[in-house]
C-alpha cells in the first residue's frame, strides 16, 4: 500500500525578517525565520516577552508584512496581493482569537459571532444557521442574546472562539488566548479548542506562555531575540 501524500503546508515562511523604526533606532524584531506548519496542526510559539512572538503572528495573519523574506499562507504568496485582495483573503481564510477577547460591547454574543460573516457577503439564512450552530458547539446557545458585560471571562473566550471559527477558516491564530483566565477555565477553553480543531481540521497557531496549552501542542516553535531557536514535534494526541 502506498503512503498517503503529505498534507500541504498552511504556513510557509522563508527567511522572514522584520525591522521597525523606533525614533532614530532600527529594531529587528524578526531575524530570518524559516518555518512550515502543515494543515490541521495544533502549533504553539513560545518565547519571552519581546522575543518576536506577536510579530511572527502578525506576519502569519497578514496583518503586517516582512521587511524581507517570503510569507505564504494557504499556498498564497501574500506579497502578491494588493491591500483590498489581502483584506478579502484574510477575511475568508484566517480567524483570530485574542487574550482580551476583543468582543464588540454593543453587540450580543450572537451578533459578535455573526460579525465576520458580514464581510464575506453570506446570505442571511446561512449566517443564522452557522451562528446558531457555532454557539451551540461552544455551549452558549442559551446566552446568544447576552452582551459581553453579561458573560464571564470563559464565556467571552468561547464567543471569541465561535467568532473565529464561524467562517470555517483554514487557519486560526490565537495570541495568549488563556492569559486572562483562571487555570480551570483555561483548561476547559484548551479542551474546547482542541476538540473543535479535531472536528474541523483547522490549523491553530498560538503564541503563549501557558504550560497547559504547550502540553496539548502537536509541535512547538521556540523564539528568542527574533530567531527560531527550536522546533520540536510533541507526543500530544
Amino acid at each position: 500500500m502506498s503512503e498517503s501524500a503529505p498534507m500541504p503546508s498552511v504556513v510557509r515562511l522563508r527567511q522572514v525578517a522584520k525591522t521597525y523604526r523606533a525614533g532614530a533606532v532600527d529594531v529587528e524584531a524578526l531575524k530570518g525565520i524559516s518555518l512550515e506548519i502543515p494543515a490541521a496542526r495544533f502549533s504553539v510559539v513560545i518565547g519571552a516577552s519581546g522575543s518576536g512572538k506577536s510579530t511572527l503572528l502578525n506576519m502569519i495573519g497578514c496583518i503586517d508584512g516582512p521587511t524581507r523574506g517570503t510569507v505564504e499562507v494557504c499556498q498564497q504568496d501574500v506579497a502578491a496581493l494588493d491591500d483590498d485582495a489581502l483584506a478579502d483573503f484574510r477575511a475568508r481564510n484566517i480567524g483570530f482569537i485574542f487574550q482580551n477577547f476583543n468582543l464588540i460591547p454593543v453587540l450580543s454574543a450572537y451578533e459578535n459571532v455573526e460579525y465576520p460573516l458580514l464581510f464575506v457577503r453570506m446570505p442571511v439564512a446561512e449566517r443564522r444557521r452557522r451562528v446558531l450552530a457555532m454557539l451551540d458547539a461552544v455551549g452558549l446557545a442559551a446566552q446568544a442574546r447576552h452582551y459581553p458585560n453579561q458573560l464571564s471571562g470563559g464565556q467571552k473566550q468561547r464567543v471569541a472562539i465561535a467568532r473565529a471559527l464561524v467562517k470555517t477558516p483554514r487557519l486560526v491564530l490565537a495570541d495568549e488566548p488563556t492569559a486572562n483566565l483562571d487555570s480551570a477555565t483555561g483548561a476547559a477553553i484548551i479542551e474546547l479548542m482542541r476538540r473543535m480543531q479535531a472536528e474541523s481540521h483547522t490549523t491553530f497557531v498560538f503564541a503563549t506562555h501557558d504550560p497547559q496549552l504547550m502540553s496539548q501542542a502537536d509541535e512547538i516553535f521556540a523564539i528568542r531575540d527574533g530567531q527560531l531557536t527550536q522546533h520540536r514535534t510533541t507526543g500530544a494526541p
